[in-house]
């Protein structure tokens, strides 16, 4: 029935408003106790044989949702309801902002892709981190927490920005994640160059303390970026990296969609950005192997993508964009296919899976 809402209503609908709708839905629905129970029986089924461990942290599955669905953590009881076994929320600046003008966020439909240019538009660290106080979950899955630069700030004081919002919310945080690779602040992917990201992640780790802390990079960095990333990374102990955020390329991509939506300004995420997310994961894993923990994002829509994902390298894999297209049916297809293809698989566990098809690689 999915196809059909998305079809007649909420494909009607500016993208924005129908993400407020539909999000709105599952708040609402979450918070009905017998609503709840039925839906997470339904959407959510365990699978014993997809339990994950990362980060120190032990998780129903290793599928959990990006940030940038639920960026002031109003919805993390009705996420997980629907299947999720991780949420990130964000992405959070230190100061509230409204984000970029609308129209800010167009669907690429046969493309089964988004652009989005929304600047982070949240409450502020100091709100979200007094509502995750104040939160008595229904559900626990884990949470993380994505940050980044408040536009204001100027690049000079990116640290002191960072480190404000992770002294707030640290304590509520299952994990951090230094987003340094959205295309929608100005100025902020320059972060990622290594000179600019030790002081920062140096600053930030110190202020997260004891909660696992990682980096989010961009599919467009060149790859001797992606292996500097990955050294530093490990040089300051970092617990991981997720790769990858949008991306601001076009071309090469096989976009059809509209010319007018394709040439829209803001990061491209979904199907399209398959093959470079993938290339970027195994790259890192090739680099770092086990010794820093590595979540794929970026293209993901299906049980065989999470499979892949976790074979180039990912313990945890993230998707947002496919949400759109697939409905609230999506995690629980994406745990039975996960779970039919560990069973046919020589691995016992998903952990003996990850990174498999690199290792393979390397000793061909």
């Amino acid at each position: 029935m999915y196809p059909l809402l998305f079809k007649l209503v909420f494909r009607r609908i500016d993208p924005e408003r129908a993400h407020h709708l539909a999000f709105g839905w599952i708040r609402l629905a979450a918070r009905i106790p017998v609503l709840r129970t039925l839906a997470a029986a339904l959407l959510a089924p365990r699978h014993a044989a997809l339990r994950t461990e990362a980060f120190g942290l032990r998780m129903h599955g290793p599928f959990g949702l990006a940030a940038g669905f639920d960026k002031n953590a109003v919805g993390i009881d009705g996420l997980a309801m629907l299947g999720f076994d991780h949420v990130e929320i964000g992405t959070v600046t230190a100061q509230p902002q409204p984000g970029n003008p609308k129209r800010r966020l167009f669907r690429l439909v046969a493309d089964r892709a988004l652009i989005n240019r929304m600047g982070f538009n949240n409450e502020g660290s100091a709100v979200v981190a007094a509502r995750l106080g104040a939160r008595n979950p229904v559900f626990k899955p884990v949470v993380g927490v994505n940050i980044g630069k408040t536009k204001v700030t100027p690049e000079a004081e990116a640290v002191a920005d960072y480190v404000t919002s992770a002294e707030r919310l640290a304590p509520h945080a299952d994990y951090l994640v230094v987003n340094v690779s959205s295309p929608n602040t100005p100025g902020l992917r320059n972060l990622q160059a290594v000179g600019h990201l030790r002081p920062l992640l140096t600053g930030v780790k110190a202020a997260a303390g004891a909660v696992p802390l990682l980096v989010k990079i961009a599919p467009d960095l060149a790859d001797e970026d992606v292996d500097a990333v990955a050294d530093l990374a490990v040089e300051l102990g970092l617990d991981g990296i997720i790769a990858t955020n949008t991306t601001i390329a076009r071309e090469g991509l096989g976009l059809t969609s509209d010319p007018s939506l394709v040439k829209e300004t803001g990061g491209l995420s979904g199907a399209p950005l398959k093959a470079r997310s993938l290339q970027v994961l195994s790259r890192l894993y090739a680099r770092v192997g086990d010794r820093i923990t590595l979540v794929g994002v970026g293209g993901v829509e299906s049980a065989e993508d999470v499979w892949q994902r976790i074979l180039a390298g990912a313990t945890l894999v993230q998707g947002y964009s496919a949400f759109i297209y697939e409905g609230p049916f999506w995690c629980r297809r994406i745990h039975r296919g996960l779970a039919a293809r560990l069973a046919e698989s020589p691995y016992d566990t998903l952990a003996d899976a990850v990174g498999a098809a690199v290792r393979k690689e390397k000793a061909a």
